[in-house]
Parts: C-alpha cells; structure tokens; sequence
C-alpha cells in the first residue's frame, strides 16, 4: 500500500474526528444555548429542525459541486466554516445571530459529511478491502471527546465561547494541514478510476432506495438512544437523574468498539452477515429495552443496540459505492441526505408515541424498523444485483 494511501486515509481519520467532535460540542450544549439565547421551548424544535434540512440541501448542493472539483476541496473548505460556525453559536447574544450561525453550520455539515464519505468510499476502492468502519469509529472517538469536553465546561459553568475556542483553535489549523494529504478516488492504485468509470452509468434510484431506506432506519435507532435514552431510564425504569446520563455515553463507547472491529468482521464475514447480525442484535437490544424490569437492564438493552446499530450507517455508504462504482460521489450525496431524514423523524416519532401510548410501546417502533434492514441484506452484496434479473455480473473492481 502506497504512502499517499496511508496519508489520504490517517488525514480523512483526523476529518471524521473533528467532525464528531464538533457534533457532539453542539447538541450536548442545547439546553445551555437555549439558555444563553432565550429560546423558547416551543421555539426550540424548530432551531433544531433546522440544522439538518439544512444539511440535506448542503448534501444536495454537494453532488452538484463535486461534478465540478474534487470532493477533498469541499472538504477542505467545509471543515473549518462547521468548526468557525460552531464558535459563532457560542459567541452570539442575539437569536438572530443564533440562526445565521446553526444555518451556516447545516449547510457545511450537509457538505462535510457527504464530501468525507465520498472520500472514504473512494479510499476504500483504492485500498481493495473494508476500512470504511474505521473512519466512522475516528467519528465516534471525536463523539466522545466532544461530550466529554461538553461535561467539563457543563460542570465548571463555563460561557459557551469559553467552551468551544479552544476547540476551534485547534482543529481548524489541524484540519486546514491535513486536507494536503486527502486523496480522492482512483489516487494510489492505477487503473482503479478507470475501471470503476467503465462500470459507471446513472445513479438509479430505484437501486438506491434501500440504502436509503437502511440508512433512514438506522438514524431512526441513533436518534431514539440520543433523545430518549436518559428520560426512559429515568422516568419509565425508575433509575437516578446521574444514572440515567450513563446509556448515551456507553452507547457511545460500545459504538467506538464495534466500528473498531467491524472491519475486520466484515473481511472475513462479508458485509452482508455483518450487517444482518448488527440488525438483529440492535433489535434485540431494544426489545430488552422495550420489557426491562429495572435501570440496569435498560441500560444492557442500549448496550447491545449500540453494538448493532454502528455497523450499519458505514456499511451502508460502503454498499452504494459498490452499487455504483462510476457513480459514486453522487450516490453517496443522494444517500446522506436521508442520514438527515431518519434524525428529523426519530426523535418526534418516538416522542408522539410515548405520550400518545407508552414509551415502553415506543421503543418496540425502532426496534421493527431495524428488522426491515434484513429484507434488504442482499444490497450490500460485494457483487450485488444491479439488473433485476437475480444474476450478479463479475466486476473487474471491487471495493473489498
């Protein structure tokens, strides 16, 4: 494997941190930003609402810049406008300028994740095996340093600004000296480009639609563990408000874990009993939620969906590369945006039902649709059906 490779894949690694980071920094400070911004709960929704149509528009506006430069300048760019926002969100007195900088850190999320998937996709082809798990749990490390640092500046009070400068201040110059070395695809291994341009052709999104709907489905999960998970504990199993904070953050360690592994897994297993095994074990793990007779048990539930929800979102940009290697910066664009779909409804879907039914009822909903993901199994094939005619055709280049 060439220098360049193993540079391009160590400096997108540093990408998807920054970017796990940054997120985490915003959403586990929304009740300090209401604060500060005097943000009406009824108002708030629609803040938070806001952020990530914003970013299917940036993913959308994403597929069409791409045609026009390569994916590691969108990249390049879009990293330091997520992290200069971020700080804009903290620094602002006005809601004005609380809406001008979430609208400026929607928009560059849409492009930073859609362009650092791409690359990742790319890097993956280039490589000739899975590594695409790898970058995701580099996405989960930066989760936990964020949210760990957001408890630090929760627990000594710091202003917000406090809070995410130093942040800021190092991973803009960090991300701006790493972009050098991206690699975009058909970089490091000669012929590839020209082999996965020979396959191309139209993204039809009649193929695509069951990533998207695995990728909908997914965040649907992530989005009920991010939200409900300490309200559950706490008021459905009865647990201590310092309890009921644990779920979220070993969800976030167990997914670091998995995505850790996954690779090697999905190596020597193949993507498609990877992403069988990690849907019926995320199923599992909300039905144990779902019948839980007390705190500990809940938090075992959200254990195991953790362990089976993080193979699912990498695997499923992997699966649209393979779809279509000639094509793949659009479908990878197309497919995030619906990363964005599953967290709008995740979150009101499980809420609605909890308070029209029981949260416990709830959390059976994620469970289900996790289990539809099994139906569509046969998508993330190595060599999957493009046809319709239940043949799979030889490729002469495969992602691994």
């Amino acid at each position: 494997m060439t220098d360049v490779l193993r540079r391009g894949r160590a400096s997108l690694a540093l990408s998807f941190f920054a970017q796990g980071v940054a997120f985490a920094l915003l959403v586990t400070r929304i009740p300090a930003i209401q604060d500060r911004y005097g943000v009406s709960d009824a108002l708030l929704p629609a803040f938070l609402a806001a952020v990530p149509v914003l970013a299917g528009v940036g993913s959308v506006t994403t597929e069409r810049l791409v045609k026009r430069i390569p994916p590691s300048r969108v990249l390049r760019w879009s990293q330091p406008v997520v992290l200069l926002a971020l700080l804009g969100v903290g620094a602002g007195d006005r809601m004005v300028e609380l809406g001008v900088a979430l609208a400026a850190f929607g928009l560059a999320v849409g492009a930073l994740d859609a362009s650092m998937n791409m690359l990742g996709v790319s890097l993956q082809r280039s490589y000739g095996r899975s590594i695409m798990l790898s970058f995701h749990a580099a996405y989960s490390l930066g989760g936990i340093v964020g949210a760990s640092l957001a408890w630090v500046g929760a627990h000594w009070d710091l202003a917000l600004v406090v809070s995410y400068l130093p942040v800021v201040v190092v991973l803009v110059p960090a991300a701006l000296v790493g972009s050098r070395w991206y690699v975009d695809g058909g970089v490091g291994r000669p012929g590839v480009a020209d082999e996965a341009q020979a396959e191309g052709g139209p993204v039809v999104f009649k193929v695509l639609l069951p990533l998207c709907l695995v990728m909908t489905f997914a965040y649907i999960g992530d989005s009920t563990v991010s939200n409900w998970s300490a309200k559950y504990l706490q008021d459905v199993l009865g647990s201590s408000e310092q309890l009921a904070t644990v779920p979220y953050n070993v969800y976030m360690v167990t997914t670091l874990l998995g995505r850790a592994i996954g690779d090697f897994g999905v190596r020597r297993f193949g993507a498609v009993a990877v992403v069988r095994g990690g849907a019926l074990m995320a199923a599992a793990g909300f039905a144990v939620v779902a019948g839980a007779s007390g705190a500990w048990v809940g938090m075992l539930g959200f254990t195991l969906v953790g362990v089976g929800l993080c193979v699912l979102v990498p695997q499923t940009f992997a699966a649209a590369g393979r779809l279509f290697p000639g094509a793949s910066d659009t479908a990878v664009a197309r497919l995030n945006v619906f990363n964005y779909v599953g967290f709008l409804i995740g979150s009101p879907l499980v809420g609605a039902l909890g308070d029209a039914w029981n949260y416990r009822g709830a959390m059976l909903v994620p469970m289900v649709l996790v289990l539809v993901t099994l139906v569509y199994a046969r998508s993330f094939a190595a060599q999957p059906d493009r046809y319709g005619d239940g043949h799979e055709r030889p490729r002469t280049a495969d992602v691994g």
